[in-house]
């Protein structure tokens, strides 16, 4: 299991509701805000739209709040301009971290990740130093309940999925990047729930951590994600079952 999800697991056993919810929306709202800006305000015809404001209902954002994002990103209503920067970083015992950001002031981000990382064990790396241990897929996530694996499976290859995986009580799609609105439609077509549906970054290898390098990884992964300005770590570390269970 790759670092984000097994991130992810741990994560949901120890964050806050609240606090997660109110982090999500904000990040939502500058995916959905760019989406628009870069693409236009018609999710019909600008995918990545689209799956922002799929994932926004997923989280039962207020459809009020969708729609004034996507009219900051169009221009209709006047908004913070906001830029996406990918950051390469190296965690504690020899991980590798790529960190995606959606900032309005370049400098600002780039002094108080600098310092999170130097906290917790990290450090900033030179560009393209990290980013080719990671490979872009598509993964649609879908939730095991009610699920016949069969039926999934058969929806997800005639849609150009590349495998199904089951894992901590997901069915995870993958396939190549430019299938993913196909596999999203065809799944929600076949009358599956989609709980994600994103371009991920999966890395090549894992490296496990044990022990203080463990602990350090995992504060490190929750301090990124509390940054206001940071979308989406991912990271290539595993670490013993055991520790999903602490906290």
């Amino acid at each position: 299991m790759s670092g984000h999800s097994k991130w992810a697991t741990i994560r949901r056993k120890k964050e806050k509701l609240d606090a997660a919810r109110g982090r999500m929306f904000s990040s939502l709202i500058k995916e959905i805000t760019i989406a628009a800006r870069m693409g236009g305000g018609d999710p019909g015809g600008n995918p990545r739209l689209r799956a922002a404001i799929d994932s926004a209902k997923v989280s039962n954002m207020p459809a009020t709040n969708i729609d004034r994002a996507i009219k900051k990103g169009t221009g209709d209503l006047p908004g913070v301009s906001y830029e996406e920067i990918a950051y390469e970083a190296y965690g504690p015992g020899g991980t590798a971290l790529l960190i995606e950001t959606y900032t309005d002031n370049r400098n600002r981000t780039t002094g108080e990740l600098r310092h999170v990382l130097s906290k917790h064990g990290g450090n900033m790396a030179e560009a393209g130093s990290v980013g080719w241990m990671f490979s872009r897929r598509a993964l649609v996530s879908v939730p095991e309940e009610g699920v016949s694996e069969d039926d999934l499976l058969m929806a997800a290859l005639d849609a150009g999925a590349d495998d199904v995986k089951h894992e901590d009580g997901l069915f995870q799609i993958h396939a190549a990047p430019d299938r993913l609105e196909d596999i999203r439609q065809a799944i929600e077509k076949a009358g599956f729930r989609i709980e994600q549906a994103e371009v991920a970054r999966i890395p090549q290898t894992e490296v496990l951590v044990e022990g203080n390098h463990a602990n350090q990884i995992l504060r490190l992964m929750e301090a990124l994600e509390e940054h206001d300005d940071v979308q989406k770590v991912w990271s290539n570390f595993d670490v013993p079952e055991t520790m999903l269970d602490e906290g």
